[in-house]
């Protein structure tokens, strides 16, 4: 069963300008996310690994931009938002369902970076209330490192614990001073972590005999949440 579908039009490899364009839209988010607002989430966690972490970081950027309705100076990330389809490539994405088990199906035939930039302007085209719960999930899965498999859906919907971190992600947030239920981008957890180890070390202010556990545990943290070493 279809649950949510985003067709994404995009500059064929050849082409010499990158243009972006939405196309068929089924995004369903009632309530939010829904599955429509999954769909988004697995979308940008099934290609985040192929970003270095300049592109992850103006990613976290123009998601709050769009999430916000800032005005989006084009082009963004290399690409040109607009509404002309004409000449374009075209993939399509869906999350289908069979009983209680989702399936992302996933067009991985073109670059993946149209395809993270085509989520993210899909989702600035929902509801203000939808908004919220479908951005967090966005960047959530901004922190994903594996592959489009059932273990990236688990993490997307709570069902399961990031593959690469056994510890809480609970303590982790709270090492590195994030709220309860509060999804951090990556880049705001990198940035944390490099302020906090800075103020963990005697040379500036940190207590001596704390500053190894810790420094140890603010790593450890890290890694839970980025689920890297």
């Amino acid at each position: 069963m279809l649950l949510a579908e985003l067709e994404v039009r995009h500059s064929r490899p050849i082409a010499p300008t990158r243009r972006l364009a939405l196309g068929q839209l089924y995004l369903p988010t009632d309530p939010a996310p829904g599955f429509g607002g999954l769909l988004l989430a697995g979308l940008v966690g099934g290609f985040a690994p192929q970003l270095d972490d300049e592109f992850r970081d103006r990613l976290d950027v123009l998601l709050d931009d769009v999430e916000r309705s800032r005005r989006i100076v084009q082009p963004r990330l290399r690409y040109r938002f607009q509404s002309d389809t004409v000449g374009l490539d075209h993939s399509r994405h869906k999350l289908v369902g069979d009983g209680e088990k989702l399936t992302l199906e996933i067009d991985d035939h073109a670059n993946g970076l149209p395809q993270i930039l085509g989520a993210v302007y899909a989702a600035g085209q929902l509801t203000r209330a939808a908004r919220p719960g479908v951005f967090r999930l966005m960047r959530r899965a901004t922190r994903w490192q594996g592959a489009v498999d059932d273990g990236l859906i688990g993490f997307l919907t709570g069902e399961s614990p990031r593959s690469a971190g056994e510890a809480d992600e609970g303590w982790a947030l709270a090492v590195l001073g994030f709220s309860p239920g509060n999804e951090p981008s990556r880049s705001e957890i990198n940035r944390r972590f490099r302020d906090l180890i800075r103020d963990a070390h005697p040379d500036h202010g940190g207590a001596v005999e704390d500053a190894g556990k810790r420094i140890l545990d603010l790593t450890e943290a890290k890694r839970t949440l980025l689920g890297v070493g």
